[in-house]
């Protein structure tokens, strides 16, 4: 008897093993290898500052401890290739106060960029674009970016642009790409066409909800250019601290919710290669600190709105390789 025992045991153990090994190799031909997937984290709406009050809805006086919550979840996540800070690092545009971003910043163990937030930068004071970048390439070693938007590879197939959408001829909390800027993003398009793009902005394209005070002034201009190229895109933005996501075909809009403000988040996003689509996986990753959330939950408004619905938060899209020009979406 306990042999007959032993051998069922075995044989189900066998089958199991064998299930697991199947089940990895059809994951691997379906996604290739590791190496040509890309993992990164994106945080958003930190409003770091060191010595002002919570305001009605944003933790400021906590802002340190949100932010060094994150990058311990992040530097605790294997294979994150970099973080993107998409925009309003600082509450204030101090030079004081980006300094003691950066030091909290610079305990990230793998590479970090920025593209400007409209609490970044000052449209009459010192710190503006450009002092505001000679700071970051003097105080970050992976930045070294000569202007406001920029581009670069961190893996073979990928191509991210930072886009500066911010207004710093006003004082307003529009957004709005320049005429230069779309000239010099078109010919980074034309010359990636083959690569999956990751944009960042700070400003959306799409708004998780209307605001006239905070919309991209020019978001239709924007997005009849990237409708013009079939190879997937995914733009990740902030500024609403609202949790959404739409997608158009083989473009991915991704909102991400503030770090200071209920739902205190950020996400870590996985790109993931297959043969005639690729595959991005969004995890939204709330802190640790669960009374500092309980706490921003109570003193805003709209809760449910910014928390955003499960496909908002923790979801996998399916984007084509190539765009169905014949589809309905287009």
């Amino acid at each position: 008897m306990n042999t007959e025992k032993n051998s069922t045991i075995f044989s189900k153990l066998l089958g199991l093993v064998l299930v697991l090994i199947l089940a990895c190799v059809i994951g691997t031909q379906g996604c290739g290898a590791n190496s040509s997937s890309l993992r990164f984290a994106q945080i958003s709406d930190v409003h770091y500052s060191n010595f002002e009050k919570d305001t009605s809805f944003k933790l400021l006086s906590e802002s340190a401890r949100l932010l060094d919550d994150a990058i311990l979840q992040v530097n605790n996540t294997p294979n994150v290739d970099f973080t993107m800070f998409t925009g309003d690092m600082v509450n204030l545009p101090r030079e004081e106060q980006l300094m003691d971003f950066i030091k909290h910043a610079n305990l990230l163990c793998r590479p970090w960029y920025v593209v400007f937030g409209n609490h970044d930068v000052s449209h009459s004071g010192r710190l503006n674009k450009k002092f505001y970048f000679e700071i970051l390439n003097g105080h970050n070693s992976n930045f070294c970016f000569n202007g406001p938007y920029y581009s670069f590879t961190p893996k073979k197939g990928y191509k991210v642009i930072g886009l500066d959408t911010i207004i710093d001829y006003r004082m307003t909390s529009q957004g709005e790409v320049s005429e230069e800027q779309l000239h010099w993003l078109k010919d980074e398009l034309d010359n990636s066409k083959g690569d999956i793009v990751i944009i960042f902005t700070h400003v959306p394209l799409i708004e998780p909800f209307p605001s006239e005070q905070h919309r991209l002034i020019n978001s239709y201009e924007v997005k009849l250019l990237l409708k013009k190229y079939d190879n997937p895109i995914i733009i990740c933005s902030g500024h609403y601290h609202a949790t959404k996501v739409f997608q158009e075909n083989n473009i991915l809009y991704v909102n991400t919710p503030s770090l200071v403000s209920y739902p205190n988040a950020f996400r870590i996003i996985n790109i993931c290669p297959c043969r005639k689509k690729i595959l991005v996986d969004l995890y939204l990753k709330e802190t640790n600190l669960k009374s500092l959330q309980s706490k921003a939950k109570n003193k805003g408004i709209g809760s449910n709105m910014l928390y955003g619905s499960e496909a908002d938060r923790t979801y996998t899209y399916e984007l084509p390789r190539k765009r169905d020009r014949n589809s309905i979406c287009d």
